[in-house]
């Protein structure tokens, strides 16, 4: 009997120590709380347990702790205590108890190796470190071994052994080969978990001799490396299949421990040929899931943060063709100890009670013993409060001499825990953590939890009072939690209010006040519903909300219970969801979720798309007018405006647009509102004040606009004081003593109320003067008299009614009229920099004298003459202008060789000042320009007339003239340079003892004193012989001349001899045109490689057309484009083909006007119809007559007659009588134009035509000149048209007619 009375005596004790427990004060992690309140030292950061350090670097030893005094700190190693300052090499940091041992400066890592406890003191007691194991990692080299190759034969096992060196901590092993690449690994062959490689069969493949086991040291950072190791396969025929054998474990069973919570890794790796596959299974259950990884190729089982539950038997199968092996491996899960209950700290008031608690498990169960202060508590000083029950301390009345620091030590063979945790008595008057008042906002209809942290010693008693004087609160309504916080379960409007909280303990008392605020909830007054939507439809969701006005809401819509798809055709509205083009991926469920920072709903609905049955032809027109409109919500600043849509008529509503009448300030005048999309039928509209409103609606679809909706009722809203003042106000004067204000005026509705006026203020800028203020009526303009000349003003402008004033307005600076600038600039300098460029200085106006704002300067000047001329011309200013406060600027474009003028002028707003004296510069002599032409005319056997022009622009005295000249061959072979020095007063030249028939190259140009100018080319070629064709000179399109300048000759005799030039790149040049009516004759010269293929490209010029291109036969250097139109210009160039992007540069021209054909056919013509009627009637008077005379044997002699009086209009053309008619040649009617040139006996011989341009002609129509000659040059032998037999497209010619007549 008195044993079960015991027993029940224990558990009355067991309970009312647990409510001791809870009744113990918690300290709140407040910091400002915690620096105030005394404190036992409390551990915060150690070094691990095991602490391995690199040898080579300093040993940091941690210990961090925390108190209150701020603790010391002392060492023990290997149980006795360490004097670190009788070594030299131990330092330890400032305010912590961290051990800084100096390695790096003499001192040696082996010598400090130990057990090391750090202690942390204070006061009101010690905490104490773990012991902490400290050793250097260890990397040591390999043992020197002979290693003798392993012969081996094709599909036997074999093991190469790596044996690494022990480390500390172990290495990481790896296989690699002389070149540093890992080896590969298969299901055949693999590492081992001790770094052994397996070979489960061997193949020829793995002969080898650097298998290289490497083993890497992570601490310090190195890899040692084995001896390379030799594996020579040798084959037999056949190769003999094996059934697994096991090579790792060995036998068929063993045994494994592991410790809790720790990897659990399990090897099997078998040999066998074909290669054996590896199975795992747990016998009497299941391998756990989540857990279990296969590695290794399944060779490896891996089980992560194994317990107790996973001790058991593991067998793993190897299986090939042939048969079958396993082992099984037998696993026992220990675990080093593990807190169940770790002590806590414990803050008690004087004369409370309380307890620690220490509970641990593991296998096997640990022993609990409780040190005081680091001291075993069965030596330490006695406290006759406190009682030891094993894992329990009891504390009974305690006093502040009762504060300690306890370490329970939970321990077993695989470890040990140890926990520090204090006792804490104090005595301190309440003090309330919560902020002063604080705002606490809830929904309507949800808990309210008012919060009233608090700490104390002994614990405060807290009371709620709502209001500052109000009672204090008791009741269901109200729960009251230990904390302190005060909970209302069930939040109405009228608990919105002052809340006072009072916290009293016997040392004190103190309050704190917060307020509560109560929110409308949010609703979704309109849910989105169920839809059944047809393929390529349309679909809309409403979500139509209602919220506390103070709360900011955001809608976010879901589709099964995911984002919605990033897709275009989703379009989320303010209060809809619509989807466009609907396919079937968009059947499922959508949700509408409405967040607030208190509170959230949602609501669902499902759409279901179906197929389109097949319908007839769709008939599609404008919607019709939506109706219906109604006004609800009405407030002083908006309203809620609903209506219901016209048919759609096929073409779904894209939009609705709102339009809003004032019928008190513009009736009958409709202005915009607001547009919204086809989803939606209602709209929250803003209205201004002092409106009498009334709305419609119009639809809108792909085909247009509906017609408007009937209106809706009216609103008049209430009148109020400006909400906004006149927009663009400025402050600029029109004349320089006054100021115009202007400004945007409000609009009828923005006035928001009757007597709309201005109240327009100013006062100049910088000066301490008060605001003037006029008001004015509903203008947007005021013109302040009377100021000063351009000074800045601050001007504003308010709106008001008869209600009041708009807000102050801003402020924005003006300035008054501005006036002529007064000075010119002074200190005008110009430093010419060379012949075409000077740079002007000069120095800035006072900005006072500006009298308006400064837009820049303007620097004018012109050229006074050419000083190589003296002759003066029209004066033509040219004006620059530099922006802003420049007193600089560059003058380009002079001419050189001028005199010049310049004057400097300040610009400002209102207009320029006063020039500058006039400067006078002349720019320097420049180099010429090209002269102006060269003619290369009258060509002979051995010489060549040159005549040319002066420069356009001589830019100087001329000096001289250089003339170069080359022979070129056929194959643009070219001989040597010839240069001759022409004084400047000549202006022709005769070049003799040239080579005949030979082609020479002319360069030219003109020097002044500062060098040479450009230079202009041309070509030329002496004459055959003198009964040979001239050929024609070149000169740039200019023609013939046959004048000859009496000069003095030039005697030069050019040697006959070539050398090759390879052209650096092809060209084209000199394109040159000749245009009549309808076509064109285009030449060009060319320098490049031979045989180049060439092609003419043209249009009209300015047009953004294709270019048109045309293939110039063979490889002559001229071409004609017909079929022109008449008085239009066209651009041209000149291509080679096969050269990529190889051009000649543009060239214009344009064709002649439209005239009457030079041809005209006189079939038609009536003098000529007349003339064949007289010569038919002559002839049939003639027959008459020869046959009355031959009827009376008379003759007459008709031939005879005829002959002696032949007409020389019906003369056939004779080929000796050297005349040319308009008509062709009767033995090849190949035409010729009147005056081409023949030879000296008048005949055209067929060999000598070859070259001739007549060969090119077309008829009457021929590409040539009014005097025969071809316009442009050629060279070498030109290929022929093909002849077109007798045949002409021409008009007849009226000798052939007279011929057929007769």
């Amino acid at each position: 009997m008195t044993k079960k009375m015991s027993i029940s005596t224990s558990k009355t004790s067991l309970v009312l120590l647990l409510c001791q427990i809870i009744s113990a004060l918690d300290v709140p992690l407040d910091s400002k709380l915690l620096e105030e309140l005394s404190q036992p030292p409390t551990i915060t950061q150690q070094s691990p347990k095991d602490y391995i350090v690199d040898p080579r670097e300093n040993i940091v030893i941690q210990c961090e702790a925390k108190g209150k005094p701020p603790p010391s700190f002392s060492w023990t190693r290997n149980g006795t205590h360490f004097d670190i300052d009788k070594d030299a090499q131990v330092t330890m940091k400032p305010n912590s108890g961290t051990l800084v041992i100096n390695i790096m400066n003499g001192g040696k890592a082996e010598a400090y190796e130990g057990v090391y406890q750090c202690t942390a003191r204070n006061e009101r007691g010690a905490a104490i470190s773990n012991n902490i194991v400290v050793r250097p990692s260890r990397s040591p080299l390999w043992t020197k071994e002979k290693l003798e190759p392993n012969h081996v034969r094709e599909g036997d096992s074999l093991v190469l052994h790596c044996r690494p060196p022990v480390g500390l901590p172990p290495p990481i092993i790896f296989w690699m080969d002389n070149a540093f690449q890992r080896l590969p690994q298969s299901e055949r062959v693999s590492q081992g978990l001790n770094g052994d490689l397996y070979f489960s069969n061997v193949q020829p493949e793995d002969t080898r001799e650097d298998y290289i086991c490497y083993a890497r040291f992570n601490h310090t950072q190195t890899i040692q490396q084995k001896q390379p190791i030799s594996v020579k396969v040798f084959s037999t025929k056949p190769v003999t299949e094996r059934q697994p054998v096991l090579l790792t474990p060995t036998g068929s069973t063993s045994t494994k421990v592991e410790l809790r919570g720790n990897v659990l890794l399990l090897e099997c790796i078998a040999a066998g040929l074909p290669t054996p596959v590896i199975r795992w299974i747990k016998e009497g259950g299941e391998l756990p899931a989540n857990r279990t990884f296969f590695e290794n190729f399944k060779k490896t089982l891996k089980i992560i943060d194994v317990s107790e539950a996973d001790s058991g038997n593991y067998k793993c199968i190897a299986r090939n063709a042939l048969g079958s092996v396993h082992h099984v491996i037998s696993v026992t899960v220990k675990a080093a100890p593990y807190w169940i209950t770790a002590p806590r700290n414990l803050v008690l008031s004087p004369g409370e009670d309380g307890t620690l608690i220490c509970r641990a498990n593991g296998n096997p169960k640990p022993s609990i013993s409780w040190l005081a202060n680091g001291v075993p508590i069965a030596i330490a000083p006695e406290d006759p409060s406190r009682k030891v029950d094993g894992d329990t301390i009891i504390f009974s009345h305690v006093q502040e001499r009762s504060s300690a620091v306890y370490q329970c030590n939970a321990s077993n063979e695989y470890g040990y825990l140890l926990a520090n945790a204090f006792v804490n008595v104090l005595a301190e008057p309440p003090r309330i953590l919560t902020p002063a008042n604080k705002l606490y906002q809830v929904i309507a209809d949800s808990p309210a939890l008012l919060d009233c942290a608090y700490f104390g010693s002994p614990k405060p008693e807290i009371e709620w009072f709502k209001g500052v004087k109000g009672s204090i609160l008791r009741g269901n309504e109200y729960v009251f939690h230990d904390n302190g916080t005060l909970e209302i379960p069930v939040a109405q409007k009228n608990n919105a209010g002052t809340y006072t909280c009072v916290a009293r303990n016997e040392l004190g008392k103190i309050q704190n006040e917060v307020q509560l605020e109560i929110k409308d909830p949010t609703m979704i007054i309109k849910q989105p519903e169920y839809k059944v939507i047809q393929r390529y439809g349309q679909v809309s969701f409403e979500c139509i909300i209602k919220h506390d006005s103070t709360l900011l809401p955001t809608v976010t819509w879901l589709k099964d219970n995911d984002e919605l798809p990033d897709d275009e055709r989703f379009l989320v509205g303010k209060d809809n969801l619509t989807i466009m083009n609907v396919t079937d991926k968009d059947d499922g469920t959508y949700t509408c979720i409405v967040n607030t920072t208190l509170d959230s709903v949602s609501a669902s609905a499902v759409l279901t798309v179906v197929a389109a049955p097949p319908t007839p032809a769709i008939i599609y027109a404008r919607p019709n007018p939506p109706f219906d409109l109604e006004l609800t919500g009405q407030l002083e600043r908006s309203i809620d405006l609903s209506w219901l849509p016209g048919d759609e008529n096929n073409s779904p509503i894209t939009s609705f647009v709102i339009e809003f009448e004032d019928a008190l300030h513009e009736p009958g005048v409709w202005r915009y509102q607001t547009e919204v999309p086809g989803s939606q039928t209602t709209a929250q509209l803003k209205l201004s004040p002092y409106v009498n409103y009334s709305f419609r609606v119009i639809a809108v679809n792909r085909i247009g606009r509906s017609q408007p909706s009937e209106p809706s009722e009216q609103y008049l809203t209430k009148s109020a004081s400006p909400d906004e003042n006149p927009a663009n106000v400025q402050g600029i004067g029109s004349e320089p003593d006054n100021l115009v204000i202007t400004w945007e005026p409000l609009k009828g509705f923005q006035s928001n109320g009757p007597g709309l006026q201005y109240k327009v203020s100013w006062r100049q800028k910088d000066v301490d003067d008060e605001w003037t203020s006029v008001i004015v009526a509903n203008v947007s303009k005021y013109i302040v008299s009377g100021t000063p000349t351009f000074v800045p003003y601050e001007v504003k402008v308010q709106a008001l009614n008869d209600l009041g004033y708009a807000p102050e307005p801003s402020e924005v600076i003006g300035h008054s009229g501005e006036d002529l600038p007064m000075v010119a600039p002074g200190n005008v300098q110009v430093h010419v920099i060379n012949s075409t460029l000077a740079k002007v200085h000069w120095d800035p106006v006072p900005l006072k004298s500006v009298r308006g704002h400064l837009q820049g300067y303007k620097v004018y000047y012109w050229k006074v003459q050419s000083l190589s001329r003296r002759s003066r011309r029209h004066v033509e200013k040219k004006i620059l202008t530099f922006r802003g406060n420049k007193t600089f600027g560059m003058l380009p474009g002079l001419e050189p060789y001028s005199s010049y003028k310049l004057n400097v002028r300040v610009v400002n707003g209102k207009g320029e000042g006063p020039a500058s004296p006039d400067k006078v510069f002349k720019t320097p002599e420049g180099v010429p320009s090209s002269p102006s032409f060269l003619k290369i005319t009258n060509p002979t056997l051995d010489s060549l007339t040159l005549e040319w022009g002066s420069p356009t622009h001589p830019n100087g005295v001329l000096t001289s003239y250089t003339l170069k000249f080359q022979p070129i061959n056929n194959t643009h072979e070219l001989g040597p340079l010839v240069e001759i020095r022409i004084p400047a007063n000549e202006s022709s030249l005769i070049l003799k003892n040239l080579n005949y028939s030979t082609r020479y190259k002319f360069y030219f140009n003109a020097q002044t004193s500062v060098g040479s100018g450009s230079q202009i080319t041309e070509e030329a070629v002496t004459i055959m012989d003198e009964a040979g064709i001239l050929r024609p000179a070149v000169g740039a399109g200019k023609g013939y001349s046959e004048i000859l300048f009496a000069t003095s000759p030039v005697m030069h005799t050019v040697r006959p001899t070539f050398y090759k030039v390879q052209p650096l790149y092809p060209r084209i040049r000199n394109v040159t045109t000749a245009a009549a009516e309808t076509y064109a004759n285009i030449s060009w010269e060319y320098e490049g490689p031979d045989h180049a293929n060439f092609y003419v490209e043209y249009g009209v010029a300015g047009s953004k057309e294709d270019w048109k291109k045309e293939i110039v036969n063979g490889s002559r250097s001229f071409f004609v484009l017909k079929g022109l139109t008449p008085g239009t210009a066209y651009k041209v160039r000149v291509g080679a083909e096969g050269l990529s992007g190889f051009r000649s540069s543009e060239d214009v021209f344009e064709t002649g006007p439209a005239m009457a054909s030079r041809q005209v056919d006189i079939a038609t013509q009536g003098w000529f119809i007349g003339l064949m009627c007289a010569v038919a009637l002559l002839i049939l008077i003639l027959l008459i007559v020869c046959f009355i005379r031959r009827n009376k044997g008379g003759k007459y002699p008709v031939k005879e007659k005829e002959d002696a009086h032949a007409d020389p209009e019906i003369q056939p053309m004779k080929e000796d009588d050297g005349t040319f008619g308009e008509y062709s040649d009767a033995e090849d009617h190949k035409p010729l134009k009147k005056g081409s040139r023949t030879p000296s006996d008048r005949t055209v011989k067929k060999e000598d035509s070859d070259d001739s341009l007549v060969d090119y002609g077309e008829g009457v129509n021929g590409q040539f000149n009014e005097d025969g000659s071809f316009i442009g040059q050629y060279s070498g032998k030109k290929e022929k048209e093909p002849a077109e037999g007798n045949e002409s497209s021409e008009a007849p010619s009226p000798v052939n007619a007279m011929n057929s007549f007769v």
